[in-house]
């Protein structure tokens, strides 16, 4: 890293980031476009909208080689499958998201939207009837895997195991990623082997004749389960928030046909992600005043683009009556969240369902449980009484 220059400096050890990341972030904004970040290894920062978005389309910050392929624990015959679209760029990144990307519109993700639905009607009916329950563990965890297994035809049978071996992954230490490494891509060889989804069997049948390899087949359902979990983050932070603000709360009730807009709001204001996936600087080069050194990490904070004034009004305010659009929340640029739009309708879903079955909901326990997470605004806990 170079020398520090007239920028400000956040800590990722210091707990007050931790447990607001969008003052500390915000912070920084405002005494410039770019900060440097302590604490885990140095880091360059983007933390203004317009600049951020620049960063993420600029040729010359390039993703590094994933954390997966880095594990020499992993068995090798998971090798092959272990680098995803996250790790490529340029020509090789587009062949692969041209030929994925029509299995991912939003039309598909309005079409697989009943199949949520059921989901998510199980999910609550199993609550228990009575006492608090945690909506997170409950609710918000197990539902992004049932709606991933559903999409990619993983038997009923099989998805006890696919929860467990997700949580590991996720977690990524120790015995247990060992574990769950290889049973996840054997998993997927499986699926892919003989397809029980309508995507696999797209994809297998179209994508493999466009040019998709079997190979990245394999690797693409695999990464859809992990990345895939996602969404519990943003419906707990979502229920959360709502909670706190009871006149937000109070107009979705009044008028459910805000929840499109609303989640999009959501996603601005209380979204999950904290940072994009850093970038290397691929040449020295000059970043909006600062000097960046190749091979130097660069990341831009979601926290901070998505509350800048320059890009929205009143942007600490939550209003679910904002106009959608114009936030990072899945990234920008050619990495921008393949499935953005499934996230957006599973978060819909979940949502309104809560919202109409528990109109009296209310937090069980003053303040929140926020895991101290430097890349995640995330709870470990929802507590809440219906």
């Amino acid at each position: 890293m170079t020398p520090v220059q007239d920028v400000p400096e956040i800590d990722l050890a210091d707990p007050a980031v931790h447990r607001d990341p969008f003052a500390a972030y915000g912070a920084a904004r405002e005494h410039g476009p770019v900060a440097r970040m302590v604490g885990f290894g140095p880091m360059w920062v983007v933390t203004r909208h317009e600049e951020a978005r620049a960063m993420l389309t600029d040729p010359r910050f390039a993703l590094s080689s994933g954390s997966f392929q880095q594990r020499p624990e992993v068995p090798e015959h998971c090798r092959p499958y272990l680098r995803t679209m996250q790790e490529m760029e340029g020509a090789e990144h587009a062949r692969l998201r041209r030929l994925v990307s029509p299995a991912f519109t939003a039309r598909r993700a309005a079409e697989f939207r009943p199949r949520i639905e059921r989901i998510v009607g199980r999910l609550l009916d199993n609550l228990p009837a009575d006492g608090p329950v945690d909506l997170l563990k409950d609710f918000a965890q197990p539902l992004p895997m049932e709606v991933i297994c559903e999409l990619v035809g993983v038997p009923e049978a099989d998805r006890p195991r696919w929860h467990e071996y997700g949580s590991m992954i996720v977690s990524a230490a120790g015995q247990g990623f060992t574990t769950a490494m290889p049973g996840i891509i054997d998993g997927a060889r499986e699926i892919v082997a003989e397809p029980g989804s309508d995507l696999v069997a797209l994809l297998k049948t179209d994508g493999v004749a466009a040019g998709l390899a079997e190979t990245e087949l394999v690797t693409l359902v695999w990464q859809l389960v992990l990345g895939g979990q996602t969404p519990a983050n943003l419906i707990a932070n979502a229920v959360e928030a709502l909670l706190a603000h009871p006149g937000e709360l109070a107009a979705l009730h009044a008028d459910p046909a805000l929840l499109p807009g609303a989640v999009d709001e959501l996603i601005r204001w209380c979204g999950p992600q904290l940072l994009t996936i850093p970038r290397q600087a691929t040449e020295d080069l000059e970043l909006h005043g600062v000097t960046v050194r190749k091979g130097e990490p660069v990341t831009a904070s979601i926290a901070a683009v998505n509350r800048d004034p320059r890009a929205f009004a009143d942007p600490d305010r939550l209003d679910v009556r904002r106009a959608p659009g114009g936030h990072l929340g899945f990234a920008h640029g050619p990495h921008f969240c393949l499935g953005a739009s499934l996230a957006r309708v599973e978060t819909e879903v979940a949502l309104g369902a809560v919202l109409r079955r528990f109109p009296a909901l209310a937090v069980a326990e003053p303040g929140a449980h926020r895991v101290p997470d430097p890349g995640t605004w995330r709870l470990d806990a929802l507590p809440v009484t219906r």
